[in-house]
């Protein structure tokens, strides 16, 4: 038995051989036409925006209706921080803008009056102008007669003196029109100065409405919020980040291909890609740009190669893929998860 299967094995052999050369040559060929026609890479992820929502002022947490990883929708109210302070904030500025109103009201009143008495000033002084002319008339008239004998020296002396009365009168009259005046300019430079302390209450009373406004904080767009590490009670600093929206309105693929791969690929080539966590589910997609610099040059400490130590390394390019009807796949899209993807060049 043991003699008449040995030939037979022989002589099966060269055709088991031959099989297997078909078959890693049909794979093989296979595998080199794939090669001519797609550039491939698993180097690549979905990507999405990622918004970080950041507190605006200062304040304890009143209230908190997020929870990890929870959806979330543009404009849904999600904290609430403790607004008793910025309210009554916005209270004291409200009376400081009523007190310069107030002040407004005074200083308008203030007008009037240096109005009314520069009217009487100049009225006053109108009317000694004209005392002061009749006896400047009246002056010369005496002296004319003085020199003809008809009045006396006294009578000349009387005019003298009440033309003299008269026209001090009328300088202090001048001098008083002057005063009046400058109370009047005195008033509207304080009017002035009151509409500009005005417009500076207002602004400081909107800016205590704004600020009031951010104690409510509302999601910036519709998605699923991170790591939550927030609670109610805690306090929070201006400009601190509270935890970030991933928005899943929109995802694309960033994979990043060699600088030997990209020769041969354009925008608007169509892209297979798979997730490696649904690689059941085919996905189409299209390129749709190009960075303009390798992956190393947006890298923390980019490479200098002219210190003298440079070691030539393949580059990758971030290449940038539209995903086809993206909203059909949102519940399988999730940002940084690791896909293949196939560019078909030809």
């Amino acid at each position: 038995m043991e003699n008449t299967s040995a030939p037979a094995k022989k002589k099966f052999a060269p055709f088991i051989i031959a099989f297997i050369v078909l078959v890693l040559a049909f794979f093989g060929v296979r595998t080199l036409l794939h090669s001519w026609k797609y550039e491939s890479t698993d180097n690549a992820q979905v990507e999405s925006r990622s918004i970080p929502v950041i507190a605006r002022v200062a304040g304890y947490i009143d209230s908190l209706r997020v929870d990890d990883y929870g959806k979330v929708a543009a404009g849904e109210a999600l904290i609430t921080i403790d607004p008793e302070e910025l309210r009554l904030s916005l209270v004291q500025a409200q009376a400081e803008l009523q007190n310069a109103q107030a002040d407004m009201a005074n200083a308008n009143a203030a007008l009037l009056n240096a109005a009314a008495n520069k009217r009487v000033a100049s009225a006053n002084a109108d009317v000694q102008r004209t005392r002061k002319d009749k006896a400047t008339t009246d002056l010369a008239r005496d002296e004319a007669l003085f020199k003809e004998g008809a009045i006396t020296q006294k009578q000349l002396d009387d005019s003298r003196s009440n033309y003299e009365s008269t026209s001090k009168q009328y300088t202090a009259n001048a001098e008083q029109v002057n005063y009046a005046a400058t109370q009047v300019s005195i008033a509207q430079a304080q009017i002035q100065k009151i509409n500009a302390l005005i417009e500076t209450r207002k602004a400081a009373v909107d800016q205590a409405k704004l600020k009031l406004s951010y104690c409510n904080i509302k999601a910036p767009a519709t998605g699923r919020i991170g790591k939550l590490s927030l609670e109610v009670g805690q306090y929070v600093q201006p400009g601190q980040t509270l935890f970030t929206i991933v928005n899943d309105e929109k995802y694309w693929i960033v994979a990043n291909f060699k600088e030997t791969q990209i020769e041969k690929m354009k925008e608007g080539q169509e892209v297979e890609i798979t997730l490696d966590g649904y690689r059941d589910t085919p996905i189409k997609g299209k390129v749709l740009s190009f960075s303009l610099a390798t992956g190393a040059k947006f890298s923390l400490l980019p490479p200098d190669n002219s210190t003298g130590n440079f070691v030539k390394v393949t580059q990758r390019v971030p290449v940038k893929i539209e995903i086809d009807k993206a909203e059909d796949y949102k519940n399988i899209l999730k940002a940084g998860l690791s896909v293949d993807v196939e560019v078909k060049v030809d």
